[in-house]
């Protein structure tokens, strides 16, 4: 949003408004590391042109100022010792599940590609308060959310970007639902910010679940006890199953990349659905 935006107190509908992460002193003792042996562990498929991840739900793709260990696309790069490594598919920092990393040049052209033909699928499973009764499409247009403390924030707007989300509830009990999640379209937030409109928003959500301002908490403070009574678990329950791949007529053949659900979210599912371990 441009200062003009801005009323004249400086402030937006009367509240301050902050940038997704505001300019601090970094405190390193909260910095997440990733050791080799981990981003080794972390290795779902490689072959020469595509490597596989299955990132847990701590840790950021995107290079930070903390050395290369501290995120994802830092690591694949120091640990391979590439020179490049193209991030195709990231995942925000407390989602786990599934990522792509290019290691060639045309791989990550094919890639881009075949998002831009739509031949990349991706399902997601989200565990959401409250029980989605059945399956629902959610057709809504997405747009930045000006009236909210936090900058990032994304709502429902009849002027938003088209977006469109299909929840599938797999498990519905205990106040809680295990949902499949396929999304047509990869908005900012899509998946948080539909099943927010829907009034199911997702568990552990700090910013789309019951007050936003649970973030600005976060940020600030870390994880509080106030921050687990409200939020239940310390980040949001979201995972990228499984990508897919269609082949195409100039002979690229079909791909899966599937993660299971972590291990945070199973014990979340076992415990508050009562869902048994081999149903997961």
């Amino acid at each position: 949003m441009s200062d003009a935006a801005a009323g004249d107190d400086g402030t937006y509908g009367g509240r301050l408004r902050v940038c997704a992460w505001p300019r601090r002193e970094q405190d390193i003792s909260r910095v997440r590391l990733i050791s080799a042996e981990e981003l080794r562990a972390w290795t779902l498929a490689e072959d020469e042109e595509v490597l596989a991840l299955h990132k847990p739900g701590d840790v950021v793709c995107h290079p930070s100022k903390a050395g290369p260990w501290s995120s994802l696309a830092g690591a694949v790069k120091a640990g391979l010792g590439l020179e490049k490594a193209h991030l195709v598919f990231r995942l925000d920092r407390e989602t786990s599940g599934v990522v792509l990393f290019a290691k060639t040049e045309r791989a990550a052209s094919r890639l881009q590609r075949a998002m831009q033909d739509r031949r990349i699928r991706k399902t997601y499973l989200a565990v959401l308060v409250g029980e989605l009764p059945a399956e629902v499409t959610v057709d809504q247009p997405l747009g930045d959310d000006e009236a909210s403390p936090v900058f990032v924030m994304t709502r429902v707007r009849p002027d938003g970007r088209a977006a469109r989300s299909h929840f599938r509830p797999l498990a519905a009990r205990g106040g809680f639902t295990l949902a499949e999640v396929r999304i047509e379209t990869g908005r900012k937030h899509q998946i948080r910010a539909h099943a927010q409109w829907l009034g199911h928003p997702v568990v552990g959500d700090k910013i789309y679940g019951p007050d936003a301002r649970c973030y600005l908490e976060f940020i600030d403070h870390g994880w509080t006890p106030s921050l687990a009574e409200r939020l239940l678990l310390p980040r949001q329950a979201l995972h990228c199953a499984r990508i897919e791949l269609e082949g195409n007529a100039a002979g690229l053949g079909a791909q899966r990349w599937e993660a299971p659900l972590a291990e945070d979210l199973r014990r979340f599912c076992v415990e508050r659905l009562g869902m048994q371990p081999e149903d997961l």
